[in-house]
């Protein structure tokens, strides 16, 4: 399997060289050369597979031979030791939790993935190698905690001062040792250019192995397809016998890319959502067929306020560019701050399930899909716990079962440097370590 850049500048990569990499050199993101069609043995024995299974199969044609099967197949089974459960709301809604997880969202899986993957890499190095992350609350955590005490590996987490909740802000800034948090005094499409900025620098390049560990990172986007699969075989096991609606809480669009792309693999999808909050880049663009750039705006769903998605190029390229196409496919919506309370509220009441606020928006989307469509029934990605957001307990006046971890937290002192928006500081903090 060979790797392309989106912009089409940059040599052809194998799935070794675009983990470490990052990036393309042109800024494009990495692609697969051809997309794997899942086959009929896969699907025969699929109800009675183990999650280790299933990822495995998954990804194995993306490796391109570079991480042995037995190597391999560990690294599936550590990424996906924990449950996936697609719970049913109403009789036509479900969700589907990503959050029982080691930092309580689901880029967990990504980052469990990724960070193995880089070890199996980096073994033998002689240099250090630097993750550098932009994130807007979860992915900083996962990353972090994925690659907390690796040797060799250093990570850089630049997220925006004020942005994130208290818990996830706990998460990103007191493990310490290899992982070093950067407190922006920006918005996450500051912190994502300073990223990118970063991991293009030939002059850091040329001093250790510089890669990213946001969704652009092909180790990190891959793996999500793992949970589609999962989700859609309990949909079978609940006795549905039409594909699902699938509505994915979208902001950097690399949860949702990975869906359509599993999709196209053959998984069934009747349709999907991409649920947005008030940053409505997207909707707007299926709307007109213009990409017209406006600046984020900070919402109560915040690992969404995303004004420049970058992993929406991805889905681009799997329909030639051409949105009306991708239109029959997936459709995009707003969803304001006022109506995601309201969602909070009503489906609190109505069936005692604590949403939090990126869930409020997928589930508000897909029962509004559903409303047009009587024969349809579907779920939406809980992406993240809700003790995760500040605002879950103000709007239902719970978070409900609060996980053990969260409150050791709590006893950990804080390490984070703030800086400004500007990449010196960046390149300056990202020198520091490898001094």
């Amino acid at each position: 399997m060979q790797y392309f850049s989106t912009n089409r500048r940059s040599p052809h990569a194998t799935f070794r060289e675009a983990t470490l990499n990052g990036q393309p050199d042109d800024r494009g993101l990495y692609f697969p050369g051809s997309i794997p069609k899942i086959s009929n043995e896969f699907w025969d024995s699929f109800e009675t597979m183990s999650r280790g299974e299933i990822a495995f199969e998954i990804i194995r044609p993306y490796m391109g031979g570079e991480i042995a099967d037995q190597s391999l197949r560990t690294i599936c089974d550590e990424t996906v030791n924990f449950e996936f459960p697609l719970v049913r709301i109403n009789e036509r809604i479900s969700t589907l939790e990503l959050f029982h997880g080691a930092t309580l969202a689901f880029k967990d899986v990504g980052a469990r993935f990724m960070s193995r993957c880089l070890r199996e890499f980096s073994s033998g190095n002689s240099g250090r190698t630097a993750v550098v992350v932009a994130t807007s609350g979860d992915t900083g955590g996962a990353v972090a905690n994925g690659f907390f005490g690796v040797e060799g590996v250093d990570v850089v987490i630049l997220f925006p001062k004020g942005k994130v909740s208290r818990v996830q802000e706990l998460q990103l800034t007191t493990l310490g040792q290899n992982i070093h948090a950067f407190e922006v005094t920006g918005d996450f499409d500051a912190c994502q250019t300073l990223a990118k900025t970063a991991l293009a620098d030939p002059e850091l390049k040329s001093k250790m192995f510089l890669t990213s560990a946001n969704s652009i990172n092909i180790a990190r986007w891959l793996p999500q397809q793992f949970y589609y699969f999962f989700a859609y075989r309990d949909w079978l096991r609940a006795g549905h016998d039409k594909p699902p609606v699938v509505c994915v809480p979208s902001g950097n669009f690399g949860n949702i890319c990975a869906g359509i792309l599993a999709h196209i693999s053959g998984l069934p999808v009747a349709h999907f959502i991409a649920a947005c909050n008030a940053n409505d880049v997207i909707p707007r663009f299926l709307e007109s067929g213009e990409m017209i750039e406006k600046k984020a705006v900070a919402t109560l769903s915040n690992a969404m306020d995303v004004a420049n998605p970058s992993n929406f190029v991805r889905i681009l390229e799997m329909f030639d560019r051409d949105h009306v196409r991708l239109r029959d496919l997936m459709s995009s919506v707003s969803v304001s701050d006022e109506t995601t309370s309201a969602t909070m509220r009503e489906v609190f009441e109505k069936f005692g399930y604590i949403l939090d606020p990126h869930g409020a928006v997928g589930y508000r989307a897909l029962a509004d899909y559903l409303g047009g469509h009587a024969d349809a029934a579907g779920y939406f990605l809980e992406t993240a716990h809700p003790v995760k957001f500040d605002s879950v307990l103000d709007i239902t006046g719970t978070f409900g079962e609060i996980p053990e971890s969260v409150a050791e937290l709590e006893s950990r002192p804080k390490r984070s440097e703030v800086i400004p928006p500007d990449y010196e500081a960046v390149r300056d903090a990202i020198t520091r370590l490898i001094r």
